[in-house]
């Protein structure tokens, strides 16, 4: 991933203004290793469940599609307070809003691992998501804030530590489901959680007082509409997967026909205000469509697609937990580092070539998830070495999807980041709860899944195309 992960390092805070100067020698080492286990608590979190659906379907007596909202929730709260959060860490205080943080996703951590029931589950992992939204604004803040010239190199580590934290996600999650409970994904959370507090107490400086800012009101408004539109999209899609339910039914047209009319008046609405929670030319101007249109099909969705891969290998070759769950070790490996590779290359290669090449890879990719192995390879070589080639795809695209939108306005670095990582989450969110809808009506849910994955294959082969609006840049912007 980049996962809820899915992509959570295109998600910085803006920078304080006004702070008085850090004189007083502190730690750095120390203060991003405090800061890096959040981070890797955070993007593990966003990974682990994957693993574990089977194990929530059967331990709360619920359907596959309701345990897979325990995944979307997650990236729905991701989506909606990562602005929310941005603008706390400015007005209270980063470290004050990173301990707030911590103390809220490792609350909500302890409560999910006791939830009976899976309602009340999802509502806890939502919660929880909200706390885990606040750790990289403020994370960004502190560095920023104590870092002085070095800031720029520690703020840059943080893209090794997503990665990292979703590929392992998987493993952990198939640990604690086959020797021990699905609650464990959770309860490993708690220790983590305080030994960080502690940490933060000890070795990140205090908050400097700050300069009274001059802020513009907060749209309010917008972030509610959006999240109630986007919150009833979901709701009918994961509605529909239930037996009783069909295309025609009033339960699923009722929230989908209001969740879509919410979305479109979000649209009208940042049209006519003056300070909208989102600037409209981000989301379709020129350039900007064409890239977030990018960023929602090659990120998010599939990376939401990716995220089921275990799930596949249970249900399709009756793999163990813990061997579905090493499997997307080869696409973390393979992001990584195709990632840092095709960001040394960037001012020669420009931004079309490397998403050409990243987008032929990831169809390829798709392609082998969808169809039996070959020549007698192994099941686990067979889904390994597809989700390399997605990790090979992603990776190479990801440098160039990220900077060809901050190259168009790099004043507006910080919102156009933000709305990069919205995109890649509201495409997982959508593609999440469409699978598992299909996969969970399905009366041979293995086969499904199938023909999912090529569907995907064919959709993001014809979207190919699409690069050659993407605007052109060769060197530093």
């Amino acid at each position: 991933m980049h996962m809820m992960s899915a992509d959570c390092d295109d998600e910085p805070a803006e920078e304080p203004t006004g702070l008085a100067e850090q004189h007083v020698p502190v730690p750095r080492v120390r203060i991003f290793a405090t800061i890096g286990c959040a981070l890797m608590m955070m993007a593990l979190d966003g990974t682990i469940v994957a693993t574990a659906l089977e194990s929530l379907t059967a331990g709360l007596d619920t359907s596959v599609n309701w345990a897979s909202w325990t995944i979307t929730i997650y990236s729905f709260g991701f989506v909606v307070m990562l602005p929310v959060s941005g603008r706390l860490a400015v007005r209270f205080g980063n470290r004050n809003v990173f301990l707030g943080s911590v103390a809220v996703f490792s609350a909500a951590s302890l409560c999910c691992a006791l939830s009976d029931n899976i309602a009340t589950l999802i509502a806890l992992r939502a919660l929880q998501a909200a706390g885990g939204a606040g750790f990289t604004p403020a994370a960004t803040g502190i560095i920023v804030q104590h870092f002085g010239a070095a800031r720029d190199r520690y703020v840059g580590l943080f893209g090794s530590i997503f990665p990292v934290g979703a590929m392992i996600g998987p493993i952990f999650g198939g640990l604690f489901v086959t020797y021990w409970s699905w609650r464990g994904i959770f309860l490993v959370n708690v220790p983590i959680g305080l030994t960080v507090a502690a940490l933060v107490y000890l070795y990140v400086p205090r908050d400097q007082p700050r300069t009274p800012l001059r802020r513009a009101r907060f749209d309010m408004t917008g972030l509610v509409i959006f999240g109630v539109g986007l919150l009833l999209a979901m709701f009918a899609v994961t509605h529909l997967a239930e037996p009783e339910i069909h295309a025609g039914s009033v339960s699923f047209l009722a929230p989908l026909v209001l969740g879509v009319g919410a979305l479109g008046y979000f649209l009208r609405h940042i049209r006519n205000k003056p300070n909208p929670f989102i600037d409209p030319r981000l989301i379709h101007g020129t350039g900007f469509g064409t890239v977030n249109l990018i960023n929602i099909l090659y990120g998010g969705a599939s990376i939401g697609l990716l995220v089921l891969v275990p799930l596949y290998a249970i249900n399709r070759y009756g793999m163990n937990a813990f061997d579905a769950g090493t499997l997307l070790a080869a696409q973390g490996i393979a992001a990584i580092t195709f990632s840092s590779l095709a960001a040394f290359a960037l001012r020669s290669t420009g931004y079309r070539p490397p998403m050409y090449f990243g987008a032929a890879f990831i169809v390829m990719g798709f392609v082998l998830l969808s169809t039996a192995p070959w020549w007698g390879v192994p099941p686990y070589v067979w889904l390994a070495g597809a989700t390399f080639l997605f990790g090979v795809g992603g990776g190479t695209m990801n440098p160039s999807s990220r900077n060809a939108g901050l190259q168009l306005a790099p004043d507006r670095a910080p919102s156009i980041a933000a709305l990069r990582s919205m995109c890649m989450q509201v495409g997982r969110i959508a593609t999440i709860s469409i699978a598992t809808a299909i996969i969970a009506s399905s009366s041979d849910p293995a086969e499904a899944q199938s023909w999912i994955y090529f569907v995907a294959a064919v959709v993001l082969l014809c979207a190919i195309p699409v690069i050659a609006r993407v605007p052109e840049h060769r060197g530093a912007w």
